[in-house]
């Protein structure tokens, strides 16, 4: 009898250990930055705290990409939305450590003018100051080589105010009479709602557009680990089918999608709901990632080759899972 009592035990304990190994998720630790960049992944992190998801979500929002940058070389993250000339620095940095799963979000850059409308065009920039955030990064790249374009140079022609934070951007406005930044959505919206006669002059992605260039303008991408991608690949696999259909989410469901991203503690909803239609949030893959980023970089590179971390990303550094194979 004590014989039958055991081996029933040892058979119940089995069952139940195996139920618990079929229903235990993988754990991705994933990060963004404040903005854009996470407002995508809202949809996902939100059906991941109802258990929906198919991984388990550890996520940081983070305040600037220097937040992410150790934690990612460290192995302390397994994937990260951070800027895309950020991503092919740290992957030139590790030796192909990195590996790009999308781009997430196109150009959402913006030049505000203040008290009058003498911003018309990028030629008109000249002689004034620019109050703007993003240096060291591809707001300063973009803006830098649209400027170029219009034959002004930077320093010379046109000033920029370089500030930590949009937030202390948009202080400086509201105590001046007339000024002129570059901000991000969706710091726009909330500099309009904060700042009287603020109004947007240039729309910096249409600039780029008009030059009738191969590449796009983009902001960030998603990267993973490449130890992370080998060891887990089923993981990764599921968490850019989930961010595909949070960022497809994000464009059709703009009153929901604000709720979700206050809840996260990004900006109120009513901001949120504003500024999404010009966040240009995307899932780009493949080839067709490959084809958007690598012209993109190839600009920046020309420009600065430091800007990309002094080479451009190798074949490998593109994840096109079954199209690689």
């Amino acid at each position: 009898m004590k014989k039958l009592i055991c081996i029933a035990l040892s058979l119940m304990l089995f069952i139940s250990c195996t139920a618990l190994a079929e229903t235990e998720k993988p754990v991705v630790r994933l990060a963004a930055m404040t903005g854009p960049t996470a407002m995508g992944l809202v949809k996902l992190l939100d059906d991941a705290e109802k258990g929906l998801s198919e991984n388990t979500y550890d996520f940081l929002l983070a305040g600037a990409a220097d937040e992410i940058s150790p934690r990612l070389i460290q192995g302390k993250l397994d994937i990260a939305s951070i800027p895309v000339n950020l991503a092919a620095v740290l992957n030139n940095k590790t030796n192909g450590a990195l590996t790009l799963l999308a781009v997430n979000t196109l150009g959402v850059i913006y030049i505000v003018e203040k008290g009058g409308e003498t911003v018309s065009s990028l030629a008109d920039l000249k002689g004034k100051t620019v109050y703007a955030t993003g240096k060291g990064s591809t707001p300063e790249y973009n803006l830098t080589y649209l400027l170029k374009q219009a034959g002004l140079t930077v320093g010379e022609d046109v000033m920029i105010e370089w500030k930590s934070e949009p937030a202390e951007v948009v202080a400086l406005m509201s105590q001046q009479e007339s000024a002129v930044a570059m901000l991000p959505q969706p710091y726009v919206t909330v500099a309009q709602s904060k700042v009287e006669n603020l109004r947007i002059a240039l729309n910096l992605t249409h600039e780029w557009d008009a030059l009738g260039l191969d590449s796009r303008m983009i902001t960030s991408g998603i990267v993973v680990r490449t130890a992370f991608l080998q060891e887990n690949p089923e993981a990764v696999a599921a968490f850019l089918k989930e961010f595909a259909a949070s960022a497809q989410y994000a464009n059709e469901f703009i009153p929901e999608t604000a709720q979700l991203i206050e809840k996260l503690g990004i900006v109120k909803a009513p901001i949120a709901q504003k500024a999404l239609p010009f966040c240009n949030i995307v899932c780009l893959t493949g080839e067709e990632m490959k084809t958007a980023l690598a012209s993109y970089l190839q600009v920046l590179y020309d420009l600065n080759p430091a800007s990309v971390g002094g080479a451009l990303p190798a074949d490998s550094f593109y994840y096109l899972n079954e199209e690689n194979k």
